[in-house]
């Protein structure tokens, strides 16, 4: 290769590296292009799978600061670079490498830290990001549920109760003065003679100090 086009190829796998939340180096020896292709359409939309050169995959992945990947740079190599659902991803390798041995699944790289070919295989055996989120609503529909019986049971009660009290005060004004429907306590008036009582002292002072004693 021309010096111009490697320099192009290392910087095109080093903005892939950057560009990728993660990369599954594999070996593709005795697939076909057919084979090859059937590969891209099952990985989705969001990855890419590339056929590269080892020398210029160690090059551009030391500078984008990617490790690990020098023993794994050895036969025919290609590489999945993958942009979104990492899950997905391999469980589309692993699915493939199953109905086609000659691909070999060698180790990646997940958020900058290298992956063997087991831990990408755990990787695959996990629940989809989909699946997940949609547990996650269904657990989050059910607490509300739940809040929102135990919200609504209080409330109910409350409501039922100031109907009662209000049609009871319509009945009969005085529940609003503080009595209960029956006339308030009031000091005993003493048995004098014709004169009137203290008009300062206030009714119901006396049985404010008896409860106040009590």
């Amino acid at each position: 290769m021309a010096r111009p086009d490697k320099a192009a190829g290392v910087s095109e796998l080093v903005d892939s590296f950057q560009e990728s939340s993660a990369a599954v180096l594999t070996e593709y020896r005795g697939l076909t292009v057919k084979q090859l292709q059937e590969l891209r359409r099952a990985l989705g939309e969001n990855a890419t799978y590339a056929v590269v050169k080892n020398t210029l995959t160690k090059i551009a992945a030391e500078q984008a600061g990617v490790e690990g990947f020098d023993a794994l740079l050895t036969g025919p190599t290609a590489i999945a670079f993958i942009n979104g659902d990492v899950v997905d991803a391999a469980k589309g390798l692993r699915d493939f490498a199953k109905a086609n041995p000659s691909l070999v699944i060698k180790g990646g790289y997940l958020d900058g830290k290298s992956l063997d070919a087991a831990e990408i295989a755990k990787l695959a055996d996990l629940e989809s990001r989909e699946a997940l989120l949609a547990k996650l609503a269904g657990g989050m529909l059910a607490s509300l549920s739940q809040a929102v019986y135990l919200l609504n049971a209080p409330l109910s009660q409350a409501a039922r109760l100031a109907g009662a009290l209000q049609a009871k005060a319509e009945q009969d004004p005085s529940i609003l003065a503080g009595g209960a429907g029956e006339p308030a306590a009031s000091a005993p008036v003493e048995e004098t003679s014709d004169e009137a009582p203290d008009a300062e002292a206030p009714a119901e002072e006396t049985p404010a100090e008896e409860s106040t004693e009590a």
